[in-house]
C-alpha cells in the first residue's frame, strides 16, 4: 500500500509532517506499506537528515513546487496552483500511484481537489466528513462535518449509511445505532430537512433510534451522529474548543490559592488521562467516505502523533475493505427506496 502524504499540510508543515511521517513509517518498517512525502523536495530531505530518516526505506519524496495556503479559496488555488502538495497528491491517488491521501492543508482545498480527481463509490452521490467524537462512554462518528453547505435528505440517508460502515468495521460496533442532530427528540421536531431524512431512516434497514439533541452528543447517546454538513463542522469546531476552555478554567481556579495548586498537582495524573481520551491526535484525522480511494483529513495544528495515527486510519480503510462495505451498504439504500 502507498499513501501520499501533503508534507506542506498544517500550521507546522513540514516539520510537524514529516516527524509524523518518520514514526508511521518506522512503525511499517517490515510491512508493505510505503509513505510518499509530497512537498518541497528540500525542505522535507532538510528535516530528515535532521532526524536520521534520509535512508528509511519506505519514505519516498515526491517534488511539488507549490502550497495551498490555510486562508485560500479552494477553488481559486487549485486552479492556480495545480503544482501544489494537495493537487498533486490527489492525481497521484487519480493516476493509480498512491491508494490513499493524508492531509493537514486546507480542508476546501482537499476535498476539492479529492472530489474532482476521484471517482464517487458506486451509488454515492455525494462524499462526507466522518468525524470521530471521543465521549466518556466511548466514540460517536459525526457526517456530514463540512464536506457539503447544502444537502438533500436522502444525501443524510447515504451519510448515516457511510458512517454505519465505518463505525463497524473500524470501531468494532456490531450493528451501529443512528440518529439524526435535530432540536428536539420527537418527529415532529426539526427543520424539513431533518424531518425528511427521518422518514427515509425510519423505512431503511440500519438500526435508527430516532433524533439526538446537541446535549447529546458527547453522551454517545448514538454511534452515527447524522448531520448536514454547515450544522456539522459548527459543532465540530465547538467540541475542539471545549477542551482548551476547561483547561483555563482549571488553571484559573488553581492560581487563586496554594491548596487549589496543591489539589492541581495531586490531580494531575487523572486530569491528563482524560484530556488523551478527548485528544483528536489519538484519532489521528477524518476520512471522506464516499470518494474512490481513502483520503484522511487532518486538523491544521496536527501533531507528529496526529499525523501517524491518520496514517494508520489509512492502513486500516484498506485493509478492512470499508470502501467495499459502503458500496454494498448503498445498494441495500436503493433497493430499500426503490421498495417503498
Amino acid at each position: 500500500m502507498r499513501i501520499a502524504v501533503d508534507a506542506m499540510g498544517g500550521d507546522y508543515a513540514p516539520e510537524s509532517i514529516v516527524l509524523g511521517v518518520l514514526e508511521a513509517a518506522r512503525n511499517y518498517i517490515d510491512s508493505p506499506v510505503e509513505i510518499v512525502l509530497v512537498g518541497d523536495q528540500d525542505k522535507i530531505m532538510e528535516v530528515l537528515v535532521k532526524n536520521d530518516g534520509q535512508k528509511i526505506d519506505n519514505i519516498k519524496i515526491h517534488h511539488a513546487s507549490e502550497v495551498v495556503g490555510m486562508d485560500e479559496s479552494p477553488s481559486i488555488s487549485l486552479k492556480r496552483k495545480r503544482n501544489s502538495s494537495i493537487a498533486i497528491s490527489a492525481s497521484l491517488a487519480k493516476e493509480g500511484e498512491v491508494d490513499a491521501i493524508v492531509s493537514a492543508g486546507n480542508t476546501g482545498a482537499v476535498v476539492a481537489a479529492t472530489k474532482l480527481r476521484l471517482r464517487y463509490l458506486k451509488g454515492v452521490e455525494r462524499p462526507a466528513i466522518a468525524t470521530a467524537i471521543p465521549t466518556p462512554f466511548g466514540v460517536s462518528v459525526m457526517l456530514d462535518s463540512g464536506a457539503n453547505v447544502d444537502s438533500k435528505p436522502y444525501n443524510l440517508l447515504q451519510f448515516a449509511g457511510m458512517g454505519v460502515a465505518y463505525s463497524k468495521y473500524i470501531f468494532g460496533k456490531e450493528n451501529p445505532t443512528v440518529g439524526i442532530l435535530s432540536i428536539g427528540e420527537e418527529d415532529s421536531k426539526g427543520n424539513e430537512l431533518t424531518k425528511e431524512t427521518y422518514k427515509l431512516l425510519k423505512n431503511s434497514h440500519l438500526n435508527f433510534i430516532g433524533n439526538i439533541e446537541g446535549r447529546d452528543v458527547l453522551k454517545n447517546k448514538v454511534d452515527v451522529i447524522v448531520t448536514d454538513g454547515f450544522v456539522g463542522n459548527v459543532v465540530l469546531k465547538l467540541l475542539e474548543s471545549i477542551k482548551g476552555t476547561i483547561k483555563s478554567l482549571i488553571l484559573n481556579e488553581v492560581k487563586k490559592n496554594f491548596l487549589y495548586k496543591l489539589a492541581g498537582l495531586m490531580m494531575y495524573p487523572m486530569i491528563k488521562g482524560i484530556s488523551k481520551k478527548g485528544d483528536y491526535a489519538e484519532y489521528g484525522g477524518a476520512p471522506l467516505l464516499g470518494v474512490d480511494g481513502i483520503c484522511i483529513i487532518c486538523h491544521g495544528s496536527s501533531s507528529p502523533k496526529a499525523i501517524k495515527n491518520a496514517i494508520r486510519i489509512a492502513v486500516e480503510l484498506s485493509r478492512c475493505e470499508v470502501n467495499k462495505h459502503i458500496e454494498e451498504t448503498m445498494q441495500i439504500l436503493s433497493n430499500c427506496q426503490t421498495d417503498n
